[in-house]
């Protein structure tokens, strides 16, 4: 199934309804908007581009992004998302492994591709430009080209904090498994709602527009270009019913918004969290301040958005006797899935138990684009290894604990950063916590807790142990606190850990 068939159906029953808006200003009702990815696919066809071929979308959040995407669609190839956000010679190693002829781009990333620009990409071409308005006028393709369910036609590639990024082949039937999984656990849109474009459209806040798009609702990309909490309070009271994907940084900055500026969140329907750990102090924070809002999604770039859920109401609820375990986790498995925790050799562990998550079901990735053995080793038997690691219990919800890289290993003891974590932040003057682990001699490592502190507040290391025993092991207590200015992060909002093990090192 073609997305573009989407689109189109949406075009036909509804071409006066509004699709795209620009802020508050409305560039596109859906017919404008099919009428434009049919004109760019025959733009792409003319250019020898369809089935088979990869187009890459290297643009900052604008309405263009989407006329692109279901233009590429629409002429049968597949679209390939790099974060804007990415250094130019990070983008012209996606753009040449992908084997990319043309890129779709901001005017900015256009200019710094320039100097490093591969020998396979052919053209660029820059939206908000006349040359990208040309496009609708190129002869419309009569319909969405034929996609079969195995095709890929999603090539995103990993954030790669610790080597080269990996091209995770997405096929037409994963995305219609994620759509499937969110319509299920999140609930189902209409034409009065809208979604908005806050996180890099590149990732999940872009690939969440299928369901908007299936049921004619409003695609809003805020005139900041990206987050601005104030921008989105203030958009979502105008429109109302408004959905939007944020990483849990974004959640957090947004609560410290409504607390300075007395924001209720009015008009914010659907806030879905992902991307990153939500620390318990944090969402039920988010809940006091702005409401119940909120639903988790945790997935992968090699099973978008389709592991597990924690629905709205299961955030909301403080009527389950166990719910601060629930709010904890990330949620049950979704429709789609099946989620399983195994030990190292992929043996079921009993509920409770910590070990590797593994995920099968219609959503998980074919595989690794051009790399064979990272294949093999993502997924085995049908089952694709995570790399995290949870504990399920016995009522099936999921509860994450570290990538299986982060685990600490003390005196031949498991420590999980995320544990030691969550306690820190329950203290009034930790803002943001990170927890590594540092080599000692004789345990192997030692825990190290990398706080950056609340504004104007001073860090008392004894409160913090004494925090800490009242909570958790004793051989689990930080050994050293370190006080950071910000913790180091990627292009996605998370924690680069990999930069705070070397900060700590004595």
């Amino acid at each position: 199934m073609n997305p573009a068939e989407w689109l189109l159906n949406t075009a036909k029953a509804n071409p006066d309804a509004p699709a795209l808006f620009y802020g508050t200003e409305e560039v596109a009702n859906y017919g404008e908007f099919a009428r434009r990815a049919a004109a760019i696919a025959g733009a792409l066809t003319k250019r020898g581009i369809g089935p088979g071929d990869r187009v890459a979308v290297l643009m900052q959040n604008r309405t263009e992004y989407l006329e692109a995407m279901y233009g590429i669609w629409w002429a049968g190839a597949a679209a390939v998302p790099i974060n804007a956000k990415l250094h130019a010679k990070e983008a012209a190693w996606i753009i040449e492994n992908a084997g990319v002829r043309l890129v779709f781009a901001s005017g900015s990333n256009a200019d710094e591709l320039e100097a490093v620009r591969p020998n396979c990409l052919e053209e660029v071409i820059v939206a908000g430009t006349e040359r990208f308005a040309e496009l609708y006028d190129a002869p419309e393709a009569a319909e969405p080209a034929a996609i079969a369910t195995d095709d890929m036609i999603w090539l995103f590639y990993t954030s790669g904090t610790t080597g080269r990024p990996k091209g995770v082949m997405i096929s037409a039937g994963n995305l219609m498994a994620m759509v499937t999984g969110y319509l299920a656990g999140i609930g189902a849109h209409n034409s009065a709602d809208s979604t908005l474009y806050a996180a890099p459209m590149s990732h999940g806040a872009g690939i969440y527009n299928f369901m908007h798009v299936i049921a004619g609702g409003r695609h809003i990309c805020p005139v900041s270009g990206g987050f601005d909490a104030p921008e989105i309070f203030e958009l979502a009271a105008q429109f109302e019913r408004v959905s939007m994907f944020a990483a849990p940084t974004m959640v957090r900055r947004m609560v410290d918004c409504a607390i300075a500026s007395g924001a209720s969140g009015e008009g914010l329907d659907n806030v879905i969290y992902a991307g990153g750990p939500m620390y318990f102090a944090d969402i039920t924070e988010a809940i006091e301040v702005l409401g119940p809002r909120f639903a988790q999604i945790y997935g992968q770039g090699e099973c978008p958005m389709a592991i597990a859920v924690l629905s709205r109401d299961r955030v909301a609820d403080r009527s389950h006797p166990r719910w601060r375990e629930r709010l904890a986790s990330v949620g049950v498995q979704q429709v789609v899935s099946r989620v399983r925790v195994v030990d190292q050799d992929g043996k079921m562990l009993p509920a409770g138990e910590i070990g590797e998550i593994v995920v099968s079901g219609a959503a998980v990735m074919s595989g690794y684009w051009n790399n064979p053995d990272a294949s093999a080793q993502a997924i085995r038997d049908g089952w694709l290894w995570t790399g995290d690691m949870g504990a399920l219990d016995g009522d099936g919800f999921l509860t994450l604990h570290d990538r299986s890289k982060d685990m600490i290993i003390s005196g031949g003891s498991n420590i999980y950063p995320r544990e030691v974590e969550e306690v820190l932040l329950d203290h009034p003057s930790v803002a943001e916590v990170a927890v590594v682990g540092r080599p000692h001699a004789d345990w192997g490592e030692e825990v190290v807790a990398c706080i950056v502190p609340v504004a104007g507040h001073e860090i008392d290391p004894n409160a913090l142990d004494a925090l800490c025993n009242a909570n958790i092991a004793r051989f689990k207590r930080p050994k050293d606190y370190v006080l950071l200015s910000a913790l180091p992060k990627n292009n996605y909002g998370k924690v680069v850990k990999t930069e705070l093990r070397t900060l700590v090192v004595k």
